[in-house]
């Protein structure tokens, strides 16, 4: 994959060897020199992966890193630390600092690819959830204002691992911060993470009865588990096997002797980044919902029952079965506005929507047409059962009294129903219309009551089974 990645370094060598190795594997490189240039740089340019020298002068790349993290506007790049430090400490300065991952000098070439592969395919994943949730903040769908801190909530933790002292050690260190469930039989673990919901697995590459690789590859496969970010134990003769898992898709990795304090930050790491891809991902889902449905009654809107109302006609003609289709109108709506207001208002179509609820198959479309105008959609009925439905709806609406605000009041309403049925090769809006037909002919005619459109007989109506009620 192409991205455009900034090498920041005071030491031109240094920039000019990282921009070659990266220009060769057709990366787009910017470079800068300081932590002020490489802070406007990114800002300007929005790069997609930065490589950050620790070491520098007037500002060196701890203090870059924050400011970069602190910033909304570039908090989202990923940022690799490439340092000459090496202690466990530095790398956990780093990481509390936000650098998402380590490279120490002299810097290895495939370890260099890994990481940057690994982490240029997590931000593209997370670019597209955002831009996502900033068109549906743009539309109105959803509001910006909407986000929560994140915050680790007791986070769940699948520890995989088949070392008696290795679990031990692992079991302290989370005991207190999360809920840890720890497995040492890897293909256990697989049914545990499909059946449970993890924030983060833990795999040790080092395994005497199972291939770690292959839970890693299958975790990544899994349409269940596919966003879960894996963390793995290492030891310093694995650095093959850990290659391997990082273009498979491992997130991070933690090398053996396991340094406590760099485990903690690399843990909260991976779990802040989940819990914000899910806030991502609920957005998005969110807005998707909100997009089609109705938000006073909770039922679909008009755009999506025009949508799907064809969708349901084209399956009817290819299974010659035929689609029913009602438009409902409470009568005389208006004056309860203008009488009572609208929250009374609001609480009448609320209530109108919930009986349709109780009243419908859970296979029938019901949708707020607009107003005080419903449509309910009907597959595989024919016109007879549909008339039936329509009646008893009408029913409903006219014996029980509209109890709203708060209790308070009671209102008598009626409604008026048309009912038609789908003819072959018919689109849509022909079949909209001639249901409005026959509302319009059952509100000229005194309304509280239902017309049903005449059409001729058609080869649904000869070949179809009717689902019963």
């Amino acid at each position: 994959m192409s991205a455009r990645i900034l090498v920041v370094d005071d030491v031109i060598p240094n920039v000019k060897i990282l921009e070659a190795k990266l220009s060769v594997e057709y990366y787009d490189v910017v470079t800068a020199y300081d932590g002020p240039d490489a802070l406007e740089i990114a800002l300007e340019q929005q790069p997609d992966l930065i490589l950050l020298d620790v070491m520098m002068p007037q500002m060196d790349g701890f203090e870059v890193c924050r400011r970069l993290k602190a910033d909304l506007r570039t908090a989202h790049i990923p940022v690799i630390m490439v340092t000459a430090l090496s202690e466990a400490a530095d790398r956990v300065q780093g990481l509390e600092s936000g650098a998402d991952d380590f490279l120490t000098k002299p810097v290895d070439d495939l370890a260099l690819f890994a990481r940057v592969k690994s982490l240029l395919r997590l931000k593209m994943m997370m670019d597209e959830f955002r831009l996502r949730e900033e068109t549906s903040s743009e539309l109105g769908v959803i509001s910006m204002s909407d986000r929560k801190e994140e915050a680790i909530q007791r986070a769940r933790i699948l520890v995989i691992d088949d070392n008696e002292f290795s679990v031990r050690l692992m079991k302290e260190i989370y005991a207190e911060t999360y809920d840890v469930t720890l497995e040492p039989d890897m293909q256990e673990a697989q049914v545990l993470l499909c059946g449970g919901d993890y924030d983060l697995a833990v795999i040790s590459l080092d395994s005497a009865t199972h291939d770690p690789l292959r839970l890693c590859s299958r975790i990544r496969s899994s349409d269940e588990t596919r966003h879960l970010p894996i963390l793995t134990l290492v030891d310093e003769s694995d650095k093959d096997k850990l290659l391997r898992g990082m273009d498979i898709g491992i997130n991070d990795y933690v090398m053996r002797p396991i340094d406590t304090n760099e485990l903690i930050v690399r843990t909260r790491t991976q779990i802040l980044r989940k819990q914000y891809q899910d806030r991502l991902r609920e957005n998005f889902h969110r807005s998707m919902e909100l997009a089609v449905t109705d938000s006073l009654t909770g039922l679909y809107n008009r755009r999506y029952m025009s949508n799907h109302l064809n969708a349901m006609l084209q399956r009817a003609k290819m299974d010659y079965k035929p689609v029913c289709l009602m438009i409902m109108d409470i009568d005389f709506f208006k004056p309860v506005n203008d009488t009572h207001g609208h929250d009374v208002g609001d609480d009448v179509i609320k209530e109108f929507s919930a009986r349709i609820g109780m009243s419908i198959r859970g296979i029938d479309l019901a949708c707020r047409y607009g107003g005080e105008e419903f449509v309910v959609v009907m597959p595989d009925t024919d016109l007879s059962m549909a008339s039936t439905v329509a009646e008893r709806l009408r029913r409903q609406m006219a014996d029980k009294p509209f109890v709203v605000s708060n209790n308070k009041l009671e209102l008598e309403l009626t409604c008026s129903i048309g009912v038609t049925v789908s003819q072959e090769q018919e689109e849509a809006e022909s079949l909209l219309k001639r249901a409005d037909e026959a509302l319009y002919k059952a509100k000229r005619d005194g309304r509280n009551r239902v017309v049903v459109a005449p059409c001729p007989v058609t080869a649904f109506a000869k070949t179809s089974g009717v689902a019963a009620r």
